[in-house]
This record gives C-alpha cells, sequence and structure tokens, in this order.
C-alpha cells in the first residue's frame, strides 16, 4: 500500500514534470514568436534607413551633378568661346565717335579674322602693325586699335580733301550714316593702293583719328596687314544704354567697282 501510493506520488511527479515541461516549452515557443516579431520589426526598420541611406546618397550625387550642369559647364564654354570665337575690347579713345564711345566694350568675332572674311565697311580689332600707338597713351595699356575698313586688298582710295568725298576705285562714297556729325571726311587729300595681304582704314571720327592716312611712312604705306586683325567687331554689349549691333554699311559701297587687282606693292596714285 504504501509502495503502491509511493509509486503514484512519484508518477503523480513525473506527470507534475511534464506539465511543468510542457507549460514551459510552451511558454519558451511564446517567447520564441515574440523574438521573431521583434527580429523582424528590426530587420524592416533596418532595410528602411538604408533604403532612406541610400536615398540621401542619390540626393547628394544629383546635387553635384547639377552643380556641374549649372555651373561648370557653362564656365567652360564661356572659356572655350571667348579663347577661340569671341574676342572682348574696351574702346580707349574717341576716334570711332559716335559708332563707338569712350570706355565702350564690343566683342569681335575671330573666326572671321581667321578667315579673311573682311569686308569694305568692316570694323575690325587689330595689332599694332608697324609702331602706329607710339607716344599714344591708350587707357588700358594695350596694344590694339580699332578702325573702319574702306579698301580692300586691289581697292584704289583716295579723297581731294577740304570737304570731298572719299572715293574708293575712283567711285565717291556717301558716309553720312557712320562719319561723325560736323567731320568732313579728310581734311586733307591722298590716293593709296591697296595691296595684297592688306587694308586700308579710317576712324569715323576722321578730325580724331591717327589712321592709314597719318602713317604713310611706316614702311607699308600706311596699310594695315592681313594677319595683324584680330577680330571682326559684332555688338556694342556694355554699358547697357549704348548696346547695340555693329553694322559694315555696306549699302555705302555697294556701287563700288570691283578691284583692279591688287598690287605687290602700294604707293601714292
Amino acid at each position: 500500500m504504501d509502495d503502491l501510493d509511493t509509486m503514484r506520488a512519484v508518477a503523480g511527479t513525473d506527470d507534475d514534470k511534464r506539465e511543468d515541461e510542457g507549460a514551459m516549452t510552451g511558454a519558451a515557443s511564446g517567447n520564441g514568436a515574440d523574438d521573431g516579431k521583434a527580429s523582424g520589426k528590426g530587420s524592416r526598420r533596418r532595410r528602411k534607413k538604408h533604403a532612406q541611406d541610400e536615398d540621401d546618397a542619390q540626393g547628394v550625387g544629383v546635387t553635384l551633378r547639377e552643380i556641374l550642369n549649372w555651373l561648370v559647364v557653362p564656365v567652360l564654354i564661356v572659356v572655350v568661346l571667348r579663347c577661340f570665337v569671341f574676342g572682348m575690347y574696351v574702346i580707349p579713345s574717341g576716334s570711332m565717335e559716335t559708332t563707338l564711345e569712350i570706355n565702350d566694350r564690343v566683342v569681335t568675332s575671330r573666326i572671321a579674322a581667321e578667315r579673311g572674311d573682311i569686308k569694305r565697311g568692316d570694323v575690325i580689332v587689330f595689332e599694332d602693325p608697324a609702331d602706329w600707338l607710339t607716344g599714344t597713351a591708350t587707357q588700358d595699356g594695350s596694344d590694339y586699335l580699332i578702325k573702319r575698313v574702306i579698301g580692300v586688298p586691289g581697292d584704289v582710295v583716295a579723297c581731294d580733301g577740304d570737304g570731298a568725298p572719299v572715293t574708293v576705285n575712283g567711285m565717291a562714297i556717301d558716309e553720312s550714316s557712320y562719319l561723325k556729325a560736323g567731320v568732313e571726311p579728310s581734311e586733307f587729300s591722298f590716293s593709296v593702293t591697296v595691296t595684297d595681304g592688306n587694308l586700308f582704314v579710317l576712324g569715323d571720327n576722321r578730325a580724331n583719328s591717327a589712321d592709314s592716312r597719318y602713317h604713310r611712312q611706316d614702311g607699308n604705306d600706311g596699310l594695315v596687314p592681313e594677319s595683324k586683325v584680330v577680330g571682326v567687331a559684332l555688338a556694342v554689349y556694355w554699358p547697357f544704354a549704348d548696346m547695340k549691333t555693329l553694322q559694315n554699311h555696306e549699302d555705302v559701297f555697294a556701287n563700288v567697282p570691283a578691284a583692279s587687282g591688287a598690287s605687290s606693292s602700294g604707293g601714292t596714285q
């Protein structure tokens, strides 16, 4: 009896242990599920944060590209155009008044100069061909001049002075559209044949322009070598009040006969 009761008691104890173990197992399983849920949430949060970090990184990348697109690239384009296509110059004197005023800023085409595509009436910028600026102090200290082309290779440019018109290949031209008001075409007479590779130039303010007329003794009869031309003026871009395109007034030369052919050396006719 006692042994049977003892056995039952032991058995009961074993059953109790199994129930407790079952309860513990159940509890452990429940905790595992909770841990799984927590782990899943943590993983999702990490993935979300990683995705956000990637978005932020992409956002920075877009910003940098925009900076390159909107700042660096345009600057490079301007530099290239400035070096190889356009030139910019400041007008230092009144020799081209009133077409150009002192301190006007002009933009020029380098391409037209390099191609030699220079016509009568073009306003050109050129390097000092034969010390024309000696003894002349320009405001910016440059060695460039700006004048209007009146004669191209083969032309004979002449004037009788005292208010008489300039003639090109014997044809008188009306320069009133660009000459400064009240200024004569030339106060003194001259006659020059434009030789190959050269140009005859005059300022629009003839009373204040040391142009081809004044440099007949420079070794090239006052002519400007085409190789010295650095640009054909296109427009005034500053100051705002003076902004305008520059015309070559081709109508002034419309009736000029074709040049008879340039000679190898210039001279008085």
